[in-house]
């Protein structure tokens, strides 16, 4: 989440980025609430697909896109 004073300025995407750059593992996994489609498309356009529809077993909990993204191995 990036505070509005840095949004539209590409400061999301370098964190994403700088966040994952490292990572050991093949593959990262993440849940975006359904109600925010501007972000879906967001993480979508960052090469991340979407999985499918989860609901956590709590109750009132939202409805989510389980997402997945392949990481560049190193």
């Amino acid at each position: 989440m990036v505070r509005t004073p840095w949004r539209k300025t590409g400061t999301a995407r370098r964190l994403h980025d700088a966040l994952l750059a490292a990572r050991p593992e093949q593959r990262a996994t993440l849940l975006v609430v359904q109600d925010r489609p501007k972000v879906h498309a967001l993480y979508q356009s960052w090469g991340w697909k979407t999985l499918g529809g989860l609901r956590p077993r709590i109750p009132d909990a939202p409805l989510f896109h389980a997402m997945l993204l392949d990481l560049p191995q190193h």
